[in-house]
């Protein structure tokens, strides 16, 4: 990760390297924290953030079940966010919100411990490789199950919740595979460790219920909602193991790994082993938005709002 210039944290912008928390911080000890994950696109119409308002919301309900008030209103954050990029004059980026319990007292109780706010912004790649969202990854079903529902709350984007999903990605980089896909408790598929699984099968698109101990996505949302809108029919429903080895397409949706097809599945080649037309469709669809800064849905924020008003042209002309 390069070093950028400036972070903010709790109501100002400070330097990158000034930006640290005490070692008795209760989110080290014990995983107090909410977070959010976010992209900045340089589109053909300027630089815009997708999902902000989103986004935003969810780390506020991630907060409120684990029972942390943050101090600032949801406008403020999202104004937060804009000043971060400008700051740090980034026309793409990933943009990292964070809540976490900083000092105060340390105990399984959090309630006497700071709540505290960051947002850090950082350039960012292709997330499960380059090549990745035309050529699709090989994948593998986990050997660690997701969490179990009345455990932990899967619907909160919380720290603590992601050591499950560090054991899932671990175990698939060791034997070679790019991701891992989790079953849930009675072993029906879940998601990967960072993203929500989508499988193709006779023309009907499927996806797990987000009942399902899996963090109903932001992304996964909007896909959706784009397979409606070119005529696809979705079913939210349990899916089996083998459900994937025979599957026409599979392709996996989240903020880092956008919409990035599967081409194997524990060895097992998913339909031709090459990007499905369904997959390549949304990909079209939602590159369209993120690319190209052709938002009918109301998805992006843009950085400066003069580029949503005028062509390009007209801008460089005056510039």
């Amino acid at each position: 990760m390069r070093k950028l210039e400036k972070i903010w944290m709790n109501g100002r912008l400070i330097d990158w390297d000034d930006a640290k928390i005490h070692i008795l911080s209760h989110v080290i000890h014990y995983g107090s924290s909410m977070f959010e994950g976010i992209r900045c696109y340089e589109t053909k119409r300027g630089s815009a953030v997708l999902f902000l308002k989103e986004h935003i919301r969810r780390l506020y309900d991630s907060a409120k079940i684990y029972r942390a008030e943050i101090p600032f209103t949801q406008l403020e954050l999202r104004d937060a966010v804009i000043q971060t990029i400008q700051a740090n004059h980034l026309a793409s980026c990933y943009i990292r919100p964070l809540v976490f319990r900083g000092e105060g007292a340390l105990g399984v109780n959090p309630l006497k411990s700071n709540v505290d706010v960051a947002i850090a912004v950082w350039e960012w790649g292709s997330y499960l490789g380059e090549g990745s969202l035309e050529a699709g990854v090989d994948v593998r079903v986990s050997s660690w199950r997701r969490i179990a529902p009345n455990t932990i709350p899967a619907g909160a984007k919380a720290g603590g919740n992601y050591l499950n999903s560090q054991l899932i990605k671990m175990e698939a980089l060791s034997d070679g595979y790019v991701e891992g896909i989790a079953l849930d408790m009675n072993g029906y598929v879940a998601e990967g460790s960072g993203e929500n699984i989508f499988v193709v099968r006779d023309g009907i698109i499927y996806t797990p219920m987000s009942a399902q101990s899996l963090l109903p996505g932001i992304t996964r949302a909007a896909v959706i909602r784009l397979a409606h809108a070119l005529g696809y029919e979705v079913k939210e429903t349990l899916l089996s193991r083998e459900s994937l080895y025979i599957a026409d397409e599979v392709f996996m949706t989240g903020t880092a790994a956008e919409l990035t097809p599967v081409r194997s599945i524990d060895k097992y080649k998913i339909g031709t082993g090459e990007r499905g037309d369904i997959t390549k469709a949304l990909q079209d669809a939602y590159f369209d938005v993120i690319r190209n800064g052709n938002d009918r849905f109301g998805w992006l924020t843009f950085v400066d709002p003069i580029s949503v008003l005028q062509p390009l042209e007209e801008l460089s002309e005056k510039n």
